[in-house]
């Protein structure tokens, strides 16, 4: 007996000399959290980063959203089935590529469901609502917000942006076209632009989907992922102009495939620090080794400018990025 406690002791001791020793984890890695996902969309809630994502998986299974915070990027915290279509009764299958907007003490979840095919089928852009972050959120309209096919565009691939002036537009579409629109103030409708327009296309060169905007030094940065989105050549580009409507040329190509680290790099977010120049992407891409066209990871790494105001090409890592806590 007396041998037996001898040996639970040292094994008790040598474990805790084990976690002792072992190492901190000084950056986020990539992936950043487990799981298969995509189309990350990363934002900033207070003091917290948030990452909403695609579950990715075959369309009749993309029927709910999980959410990720972290205080640090290093470590995040899951939080399980924000939304699923239980609470969106119109919403049956592929649900996609969220984006999120906090207004009014109110979270706005943007999604795309169904992925219709055509004018006649049911879905197309939503919108889901909810009092924190982390949900639970509910369908704010109760049908979708876009259920057309405008300019050519499917309503897929959601991005919501605030103009300087506080006017809130949806960017959005997928098969090659992209559209604006003008959101009303309470998000329950499109209104029109001066000249009476509903939506304008602003598609630029090599468009496929998963629009981004944001300003930079008083430009207007817009980016987009093109290519195949199960294919090697999935990328992102970028076009700079100096209002929101453009026009947008295509400057060059910001994040690809490193046939070292992964493949089909795309469709992404970006966060910025308030108050400071650092930028960094969040986006997709699949393992070396995973053939399925639904595997695919949630990674991170910084996106930097170049003194003329370029976005340097990004190099994807298997490291990620390290500790930034918000102030």
């Amino acid at each position: 007996m007396k041998r037996l406690l001898i040996l639970s002791l040292l094994s008790v001791l040598g474990l805790q000399h084990a976690q002792a020793q072992s190492p901190k984890k000084t950056t986020s890695g990539n992936p950043i959290f487990e799981g298969w996902y995509a189309d990350p969309e990363a934002t900033i809630f207070g003091k917290q980063y948030w990452v909403y994502p695609t579950y990715s998986d075959k369309y009749e299974k993309q029927v709910h959203f999980d959410a990720f915070s972290s205080s640090d990027l290093i470590t995040w915290k899951k939080h399980d089935n924000v939304l699923d279509s239980s609470n969106v009764k119109w919403a049956k299958r592929a649900m996609w590529a969220p984006a999120i907007v906090a207004k009014g003490g109110k979270y706005y979840l943007f999604f795309g469901a169904n992925d219709i095919q055509n004018d006649q089928a049911v879905g197309g852009i939503g919108i889901a609502v909810a009092d924190k972050p982390e949900g639970p959120f509910k369908d704010y309209l109760g049908k979708p917000l876009i259920d057309k096919f405008y300019n050519g565009a499917q309503p897929i691939d959601q991005f919501v942006f605030k103009d300087k002036d506080g006017q809130y537009y949806i960017i959005y579409g997928g098969w090659g076209h992209c559209n604006i629109a003008k959101l009303k103030d309470d998000f329950t409708a499109i209104v029109p632009f001066a000249d009476g327009t509903m939506f304008r296309s602003i598609t630029p060169n090599g468009y496929v989907e998963g629009p981004v905007m944001f300003i930079r030094n008083g430009k207007y940065y817009f980016m987009w992922s093109e290519g195949g989105w199960t294919g090697p050549d999935y990328r992102v580009a970028y076009a700079i102009a100096d209002n929101i409507a453009g026009p947008f040329k295509r400057i060059g190509t910001v994040l690809k495939q490193d046939a070292a680290v992964a493949t089909g790099a795309g469709h992404h977010s970006v966060i910025k620090v308030p108050g400071k120049n650092e930028y960094y992407i969040v986006y997709h891409r699949r393992p070396l080794t995973e053939t399925d066209g639904n595997h695919r990871v949630t990674c991170i790494d910084k996106m930097i400018f170049d003194a003329k105001g370029l976005i340097k090409p990004v190099k994807i890592t298997n490291t990620g990025v390290t500790a930034r806590k918000l102030k």
